[in-house]
Order: structure tokens, then sequence, then C-alpha cells
């Protein structure tokens, strides 16, 4: 809804005769606001939100780091875990807009409905990938779809012509999300229960970082093709 929204909203104030820095700069305060509604929305929630606490470890059974057992395979994982994020950083939604900009010339209305149907099925491939996982396991279902889903995405600049290319980007965002719970579910199942809080967020911030470096390559790659 956000793209579908942002994408008519910069091309009615367009439509309207402002300047497309003032257009983006309209929607880029609605985003503001969409985030100042959340924090009051936040701070009205009360303490009956949160889960029971359970019993805290002692200090003679608290594994090394919060880790127990599965110590090392997590660590391996929050590696790997950060490169996919690395490497997914290197194609941010907003680069894959102007991309279909400057190829195809389409207007910003059309791209956010592009990424609304897109960002749907990938909400479908999310819950579609429990009944996958159910079947093949949850690793396969990471592997086997986390795969065809960046060829998919390879192949989207190589299309000649848009409706190949949308027709493809959407193909991919069909199976785009279904390594995402899968991932979670079996991540937490290596955890101690009293555990999940600060491993998850270890986990998260190491993908964050993974994340927030690659869209800087992307800008400066982007910017020597250009003027190649």
């Amino acid at each position: 809804m956000g793209a579908l929204s942002g994408g008519w909203l910069a091309q009615l104030l367009r439509f309207r005769g402002m300047s497309a820095l003032e257009a983006y700069r309209g929607v880029l305060m609605g985003y503001a606001l969409g985030g100042l509604m959340l924090v009051i929305l936040f701070l009205t929630l009360s303490r009956d939100v949160e889960v029971v606490a359970t019993t805290p470890q002692t200090e003679s059974n608290r594994p090394v780091l919060g880790l127990h057992r599965s110590r090392n395979v997590v660590i391996r994982l929050s590696a790997l875990f950060a490169l996919d994020a690395f490497a997914g950083g290197l194609i941010v939604q907003a680069m894959m807009a102007y991309w279909f900009h400057i190829k195809f010339g389409i207007d910003a209305g059309i791209i956010g409905s592009i990424f609304f149907v897109a960002n749907i099925l990938a909400g479908i491939s999310a819950l579609l990938a429990v009944r996958l996982a159910n079947r093949v396991g949850l690793i396969n279902t990471m592997v086997f779809t986390h795969i065809p889903s960046n060829v998919l995405l390879i192949l989207v600049p190589l299309m000649p012509t848009l409706p190949l290319a949308v027709a493809v980007l959407l193909l991919r965002f069909s199976i785009s999300h279904m390594d995402v719970p899968t991932r979670q579910s079996y991540t937490m199942a290596l955890y101690r229960p009293t555990n999940v809080p600060p491993l998850q967020a270890s986990q998260v911030l190491r993908r964050s970082v993974g994340a927030a470096i690659s869209p800087s390559l992307t800008g400066i790659f982007f910017r020597r093709s250009r003027v190649a």
C-alpha cells in the first residue's frame, strides 16, 4: 500500500503542476508523518501486550554468550545471513524503481503499482512457505526458493521489453520471501527461550550492517556505468 500510495501521490502532485523535487518532497513528508503516527501508536500500548517472562537462568547453567550447544551453528549462520543481506542490499527497491524509470520511461504511479503487486506476491509467498516447509523441511525451503529467486532477479535487466521485465520481477517476488519465515523459524529453534531477544538482536544487527554497506556500492557502480 505504501508503494502504491507513494507512487501515485508523486504522480498526482506532478499532474497538479509541482516539480519533481516538490512532488517527491511531499512523499517524503508523508513518510515522516507515518513514522510519527507509529511513535504515537507505540506510546499508547500498555504492558499487557508483553509476554509472560520466563524464569531467568542461573550463572551456573547460563551458556557462553547466550548460546548453548548450537553456538557454532548460529555463528556460521549469522555470517551467512550477513553476506546474504549484503548481496540483497545491492538491489534495493528504490534502485529497481529508478532503473525501471530510466530504462522504460514509466512514471512513478506505474512503478508504485508494479511494486504494490510485487509486495503482495511476496507476502503470499511468505504464507505459502509454511506448507512447503512442512513438506520438504526448513533448510530445503530456504535454499530451493532463494536460489531461483536470485536467478530471476538477474534476468530482469536482460528483458528487452517492459511487460517481460515486469513479469519476471513479479515471478521473482512470488517466491522471494519464502526463505524469511523459514530462516527465522530455524534460527529460533537453535536458541534457548530466555536468550531469544539478545541473540535475535545480534543477528539482526549483522544483517543490518551487511545491508547498510552495499547500497553505497550500488550507487558507485551505477554512477560509473552512467558515465561510461
